[in-house]
């Protein structure tokens, strides 16, 4: 990373005074206000419109939750515009902190859903099967890599043009510098289903909440909306798999 943008990344956005305040909100009123929005589904998952009202209340909790850690998404108004537009896709991001998926869920518009993938096993508990289900998760089941691309695959098909299911395609979070070795699950979906793939690129997340840490550091995450990537039917998996990453790597490693 260059020092000039570690530097921006790590610069606090709040006076520490403000921090400890708003960090004493989050500890002393968080568990009881994600707590609610946890249970909702028990009590509103079968109301009409459920779906809808749910997913910008889980947006907004997100965005909640980073405003009091004082970390601060940011976006281009371009790519705003370009990820509210998109349909019909695939999400594919790095994977650096456990900041992420909150990252974006913050900057996706609202006219755009996201949904991500969660192993079946989760789903065998009532509590969570009620709340999984009603928030829209795919449920897949990992017995075996062709069973969840199967699975995943015929969920995604099912799924309307605005909502995209979104894939890390390192498996994980990085453990270096630059980005990991891709799987081909995402690239294998969209020849499937026969949607394209937004590439989104995060940066500095991992500078704000290292591996083993627990609390994050104050700072700014950077995400860039890549253009559609469509897959050549007439070209090799690893190939578009290959093609993917580098457009992603160009992005990540840029200015």
């Amino acid at each position: 990373m260059k020092p000039a943008r570690r530097e921006a990344a790590s610069a606090a956005i709040d006076p520490l005074p403000l921090r400890v305040i708003k960090r004493t909100v989050l500890v002393l009123l968080g568990p009881f206000y994600f707590g609610v929005i946890a249970f909702v589904p028990l009590l509103c998952a079968r109301r009409r419109g459920f779906a809808g009202w749910y997913w910008r209340l889980v947006k907004r909790a997100c965005s909640r939750l980073l405003w009091l850690l004082s970390v601060r998404a940011d976006m281009s108004a371009a790519d705003r515009l370009a990820l509210g537009e998109d349909s019909d896709s695939l999400i594919v991001i790095n994977h650096r902190s456990h900041l992420d998926g909150f990252v974006l869920m913050d900057v996706v518009p609202d006219r755009k859903w996201f949904t991500f993938a969660a192993k079946k096993e989760l789903f065998e508990t009532p509590l969570l099967r009620t709340g999984f289900t009603g928030a829209g998760l795919v449920e897949i089941d990992r017995k075996s890599g062709k069973l969840a691309l199967d699975t995943l695959s015929e969920a995604v098909a099912a799924m309307p043009a605005r909502r995209s299911v979104v894939l890390f395609p390192e498996g994980t979070r990085a453990r270096t510098d630059t980005l990991g070795t891709f799987k081909a699950g995402a690239v294998l979906v969209a020849r499937e289903t026969g949607r394209t793939i937004r590439p989104i690129v995060i940066h500095d997340s991992d500078l704000l909440l290292p591996r083993g840490a627990s609390v994050p550091r104050s700072g700014t995450i950077r995400v860039d909306v890549l253009p559609p990537f469509v897959c050549d039917l007439t070209a090799s998996v690893d190939e578009d798999v290959d093609r993917l990453r580098a457009a992603m790597l160009a992005v990540f490693e840029g200015p």
